[in-house]
């Protein structure tokens, strides 16, 4: 699943698979009006495989830095020799407004119940995932787990690995009847450090699963330790 995380290229470049709107279940509720459970599997549909753009920005010494990001659902596809679903993922990255780079990503899933199968990328990587756990319907607050095992390879022949990586969820309290659903991606597990970071990508949902804000933590090596740094939607 091509994630922030994942797209950081070296210097300011971004790459991404942010936030939709699009509605779902409705979560549980107690007697005081506290959002207690939401529709997981539906923010992630409407994060990864539905069509919305979003911009996310940060400021970087003193340069500003944004990602403008189109999906697009692109129907039925064939990945690895499967059926699958697709969604396109267009990337414009800028610099104080200037553009810097663009990429396209597309990540192929299937559905009932969701899966994520991979990844590919104008670069020509090729990804392949592995899903360790079902993706819940609905989670409480307080809920975490694994999520994936990534690996990524150079391009379709497979014959070059150049990426390992876990991915986990997360669900905790924002408001009463609001929550934050954060992805955390590890480091390449290929490097003894990886030079695109760590990433949490953090999602505010409501109990339809809609997504409200996203922020989204990097950390990226420094000399002395690692240095985070936060992308908000705008």
């Amino acid at each position: 699943m091509k994630t922030l995380g994942l797209c950081v290229l070296t210097g300011l470049g971004l790459s991404a698979c942010a936030g939709g709107m699009n509605g779902g279940a409705l979560g549980n509720t107690n007697q005081n009006n506290i959002v207690t459970q939401y529709p997981i599997e539906t923010a992630m549909l409407n994060i990864y495989t539905k069509q919305r753009s979003e911009k996310l920005v940060a400021v970087i010494g003193n340069q500003s830095v944004s990602a403008d990001i189109q999906v697009t659902p692109k129907g039925s596809m064939r990945f690895n020799n499967k059926p699958v679903q697709g969604a396109e993922v267009n990337t414009i990255n800028k610099v104080n407004n200037q553009i810097t780079d663009q990429s396209v990503a597309i990540n192929y899933f299937s559905l009932n119940p969701l899966v994520f199968h991979g990844f590919t990328d104008s670069t020509g990587k090729y990804s392949l995932s592995n899903q360790t756990s079902t993706i819940p319907k609905m989670a409480t607050i307080g809920d975490s787990s694994t999520l994936m095992t990534e690996n990524v390879y150079a391009d379709n022949s497979m014959r070059k690995k150049i990426g390992t990586y876990h991915q986990d969820w997360s669900l905790t309290r924002d408001t009463n009847n609001t929550a934050w659903f954060c992805i955390e991606t590890s480091s390449n597990l290929l490097l003894s450090y990886d030079p695109a970071g760590t990433s949490s990508e953090c999602y505010k949902i409501n109990a339809r699963g809609d997504i409200l804000a996203s922020k989204v933590t990097i950390s990226q090596p420094a000399s002395h330790g690692t240095k985070p740094v936060t992308f908000t939607s705008q």
